[in-house]
Formats: C-alpha cells, sequence, structure tokens
C-alpha cells in the first residue's frame, strides 16, 4: 500500500468513524452532511428483505432517501448496539456490527452484521449495503423475536 492509498484509507476510516459516532448521539444530519447526492443505500439487485418489505433496508438514493432510511431505524427500539471493528481501503471501509433491537410489530432480533461503506475520492459516501441475515429481519419485521430459543 503506497503512502496516497494508506492516507485515503485513513481519511475512509475516520469518516466512516465519524458516521458511528453520530449514529450513537442521535446527530443524524451531520450523516447526511456526509452523504453523496447520488449515494446509493441498499442498492441490489435482488434482496429477499427488500422484497419482504423490511423497511429499514430498503433502497434510497442520496441524503434524503437516506434520511428515510434513518427515519426507519429510529422506528427501532435498539437495545445493543456495538461496532466491533473497522478494515478500511482505498475506496471502502467494512464495518463489523453487533445490534440487537425490536420492531415496531414487537419482533425481537440479534445480528452480527457487516456494513460495507463506499467513499467517493472527495471522502463523501457513495454507497452502503448492510449485509445482515435477512431471514432474522424478515421474521423480526413480521413480530417474530428470533432472539428466543423456543
Amino acid at each position: 500500500m503506497n503512502t496516497a492509498t494508506a492516507d485515503r484509507a485513513a481519511a475512509n476510516l475516520a469518516t466512516v468513524q465519524e458516521i458511528y459516532s453520530a449514529f450513537g448521539r442521535g446527530d443524524i444530519p451531520a450523516i447526511l452532511d456526509l452523504i453523496a447526492d447520488d449515494c446509493r443505500w441498499e442498492a441490489w439487485a435482488d434482496n429477499s428483505a427488500q422484497r419482504a418489505g423490511v423497511p429499514y433496508l430498503q433502497p434510497r438514493i442520496g441524503p434524503s432517501g437516506v434520511g428515510n432510511f434513518f427515519a426507519a431505524v429510529a422506528e427501532l427500539e435498539i437495545h445493543h448496539f456495538e461496532v466491533l471493528d473497522c478494515i478500511a481501503g482505498r475506496d471502502q471501509v467494512a464495518a463489523e456490527i453487533l445490534i440487537e433491537a425490536s420492531t415496531p410489530t414487537r419482533g425481537r432480533f440479534r445480528d452480527e452484521e457487516l456494513h460495507l461503506w463506499t467513499l467517493d475520492a472527495n471522502g463523501r459516501i457513495v454507497r452502503v449495503r448492510h449485509y445482515v441475515d435477512t431471514a432474522k429481519h424478515i421474521a423480526a419485521a413480521a413480530g417474530t423475536d428470533t432472539t428466543s430459543s423456543a
């Protein structure tokens, strides 16, 4: 890795860490300031959770779309959210996340997720994908507690 790539990776990592920090503070406007106008949030060719209508996993575009994502997330009762680790490269940052939350339908899930952030040369977010256990999220959105061992 050359110096320019290492510097860009470090800057990308700092941006994503600031996003998680802002999320923890509830400062959604600070996050939206880092979203590119053409950001593709949850852009998938075929995603089971999207077909099932899981509100917070729907595709969005740009800051207003990402704002709608955070509005959907605000409907969750988050019991635990932890960034376990991050790995940064020239264009992307991968974050390992542990989350436990309840849905408005009284469903509940605990998931170990990967969030993949893609940044442009200006350090703005141009794509985000949440790699999740879609079966858990679909069941929780339908009102099932997937954390119970019943």
